[in-house]
């Protein structure tokens, strides 16, 4: 379990997160939305160790990641950010084998567990088939994958993900989601992600904590929290939330300034 409790985070002077708490569970899947500058990346960075905390505390299980090593850390706990830069003259292979550095002894050549470790996280992000072509030649989408699968390959009990599916075409966007699923329910893992996307968040989280001027606005199930009157308040828009009657799932329409374009043809009528 990972913890933020009443977490102040800021640039400088300048506040950007108030007095936030959340809480990362084994085994759930607590996603972070809200519009630009709301805070919820500044705090998962915190949550990873790479965004000074002001005042509160972060704790793993029940000790101040503060008194962690780097490595102590690194091993319970991954970060997927889109901020990193590919490195020239690497494999895809060799790129997400970094994954597995905080578990190697000092000099030691790859164990049988990371060659396992290395292959399933390849296999779960689809890229074990380019494991052998320089990353120089991806698309971003296509890296974006493979530090994705460096992520996976670290094996911790907690992951945090920002943005995970931002980049990706359709196919992969889908397939990202069902990996955040699958991590928390086979493999009992603790996921904190950040969406832009809202409908996707109420495909894939638990929990939604939805922030707004880095204050949390309404968290809890996404029936709760995605709702017209939430998400009217927090974008400044218009919206009309309904579940689908089939498949239980929120959908989410905006209303813009224009009228949608029409999908069926007059005197059509839908099946």
């Amino acid at each position: 379990m990972l913890r933020g409790e009443q977490l102040k985070l800021g640039y400088g002077r300048t506040a950007v997160v108030h007095g936030v708490s959340v809480t990362l569970e084994p085994g759930r899947v607590t996603a972070l939305i809200g519009p630009n500058g709301s805070g919820k990346s500044t705090l998962l960075r915190a949550l990873a160790r790479l965004h000074r905390v002001d005042d509160g505390e972060v704790l793993l299980q029940d000790r101040a990641v503060s008194l962690l090593t780097a490595r102590q850390f690194a091993r319970e706990v991954t970060l997927f950010s889109q901020s990193r830069q590919a490195p020239h003259g690497l494999t895809v292979g060799e790129v997400v084998s970094f994954g597995r550095h905080p578990h190697r002894r000092r000099f030691a050549g790859s164990s049988p567990g990371d060659r396992r470790a290395i292959d399933d996280a390849m296999t779960a992000t689809g890229v074990r088939e380019m494991s052998d072509r320089g990353v120089g030649e991806l698309s971003g989408g296509e890296m974006q994958r493979v530090w994705l699968a460096a992520c996976l390959a670290q094996e911790t009990g907690v992951v945090l993900l920002d943005e995970p599916t931002n980049h990706l075409d359709l196919r992969y966007q889908i397939e990202t989601l069902d990996l955040v699923r699958d991590l928390a329910d086979e493999r009992g893992v603790a996921v904190g992600l950040v969406l832009h996307d809202l409908d996707q968040a109420a495909r894939v989280a638990d929990t939604l904590l939805l922030m707004r001027d880095g204050r949390v606005h309404a968290a809890g199930d996404p029936i709760d929290v995605l709702t017209a009157e939430h998400i009217s308040e927090v974008y400044q828009l218009r919206v009309e939330v309904e579940a689908d009657p089939r498949t239980g799932r929120i959908r989410i329409d905006p209303i813009g300034r224009h009228p949608a374009r029409t999908m069926i043809h007059p005197g059509e009528r839908t099946p």
